[in-house]
């Protein structure tokens, strides 16, 4: 009996059959010949795993041309991929935290083309980048001055650079967090060029611990670092920022608040536990405070630094801040974001993060049943169950937000229902509790409604496919 390797056609032969030709309206002959040497590769691990299926089809024109232009259409789906998000939790980092408001969206799209990032129209003349958005925060904070970088991880490193470059910085102990992706507040410290000195212990750290270092003249800044992502409870103290302030200015030295959510309205606006807010920390004299633009504000990732104008001036100076630069397009979307804040009745439902917080469990109960209903006109078996999402981003720890969900169910196994959801036209991405798929609709934005309804048809007859 002959090889069937033997029978496998070249990829000039296959470049040269009929299927070939049709493929090649759409694509290039490299792009196809590599194709092809796909298929040819899957065709010999068929015949090593001895695939009877597969193999009988090794001198099969058209089993190639098939597999290569299923390549080809691969191919063509872009890296990065709208998801609609039915997980529940808003700002979810692996989807990319905060959704942005149509105000921000367009302003995006304008900036993408020619901008005056860096031109002063006015005079006709260079102008800087560091120059937008500068009045809003400054409006919205009571800031002296601001800068924008590229993320807030940037922004603490830059600030950390300007003040203790070659110096010391006093932490306290309970706030050496982990910032996310392994991240470190000693190691943030470390390639900022600075030293740490560690204060208090990890529950109790009292205003004596930063005194009695700051008087032994082992520091010359102080951060703060906000727990946003944990809670230490029980047998506790900590050290306010006006306190802190209060030991900076007897000794002479810059108090940096590492804040993070960048939240802008008081949390009792969204049924929520109160925050720190940025404009809490320069009202308490902190002179510089580093918030994200991409979470609880509601914005584009962006790293915003508000605090005195002097301490400002000095991190334009640094040379990190070239580095560490904004883009023109994150400008105009934080811009636009930061405006729709001028008005604290709309502001909540303008931007979506804020909109999605604030949805009370009745409505969402509704839109639940609604979504439900059209599934079960669609054969898909459903319920509507009560559920619990969260805020995320590295934020509210331990907070649960009250909703509800369509939880839908399959004899095959949750698993492979959501492995289809994930490989339709427009990913749907919910979570598995208890062996059945949950899709929370806090998290879906207007309009997705009739799209998760195609979505999860077309998912369970893939799915149907895949289990049996």
């Amino acid at each position: 009996m002959s090889d069937p390797r033997s029978q496998i056609p070249s990829i000039d032969a296959l470049l040269a059959s009929p299927g070939a030709e049709r493929l090649l309206e759409d694509t290039g002959r490299s792009q196809l010949a590599d194709a092809f040497r796909d298929a040819v590769v899957k065709m010999r691990r068929a015949i090593e795993r001895e695939d009877i299926k597969i193999v009988e089809l090794v001198d099969d024109l058209k089993w190639y041309t098939e597999h290569a232009a299923q390549v080809l259409i691969r191919a063509r789906i872009p890296g990065l991929r709208r998801v609609i998000n039915a997980t529940g939790v808003v700002l979810h980092t692996n989807l990319g935290r905060a959704p942005l408001a149509d105000e921000a969206l367009q302003a995006m799209r304008h900036a993408a083309t020619y901008s005056n990032l860096e031109f002063n129209l006015h005079e006709g003349v260079r102008g800087s980048r560091y120059t937008h958005c500068v009045d809003l925060l400054c409006e919205l904070t009571g800031a002296e001055d601001a800068l924008v970088s590229n993320n807030a991880a940037g922004a603490l490193v830059l600030a950390i650079s300007t003040v203790g470059l070659g110096k010391s910085v006093a932490v306290s102990r309970g706030e050496l967090v982990e910032i996310g992706g392994g991240f470190r507040i000693p190691d943030v410290l470390e390639r900022s060029g600075a030293s740490l000195v560690e204060v208090g212990s990890t529950n109790r750290t009292r205003s004596a611990d930063y005194e009695s270092a700051a008087a032994r003249g082992e520091v010359t800044a102080i951060l703060k670092v906000h727990r946003s992502n944990f809670r230490i409870t029980g047998f506790t103290e900590e050290v306010s920022v006006s306190q802190l302030v209060s030991i900076g200015e007897s000794h002479g030295i810059p108090v940096v608040h590492d804040l993070g959510s960048g939240l802008m309205l008081r949390g009792a606006k969204l049924d929520l536990p109160d925050e720190p807010m940025a404009s809490d920390s320069i009202a308490a004299g902190a002179d510089a405070v580093v918030v994200s633009g991409d979470k609880l504000l509601g914005g584009p990732q962006a790293g915003i630094i508000v605090g005195r104008r002097e301490m400002i001036e000095r991190m334009r100076r640094n040379p990190l801040c070239r580095a560490l630069r904004v883009d023109k397009v994150t400008l105009a979307g934080l811009e636009a974001t930061l405006r729709l804040y001028r008005d604290p009745v709309s502001v909540i439902e303008r931007i979506p993060t804020l909109r999605m917080l604030a949805l009370k469990p009745e409505a969402l109960k509704e839109t639940a049943e609604t979504l439900a209903s059209h599934l079960k006109i669609a054969k898909v078996p459903c319920e509507v169950v009560p559920t619990k999402g969260a805020v995320g981003g590295g934020t509210y720890p331990g907070v649960e937000l009250d909703s509800w969900a369509v939880e839908l169910t399959w004899p095959h196994g949750a698993g492979i229902l959501s492995d289809a959801l994930r490989a339709g036209d427009t990913p749907v991405v919910g979570r598995i509790i208890d062996e059945k798929l949950r899709l929370d609709v806090r998290t879906l934005l207007p309009g997705e409604l009739t799209s998760v309804v195609t979505q999860v048809a077309e998912a369970f007859i893939e799915g149907d496919k895949a289990g049996v």
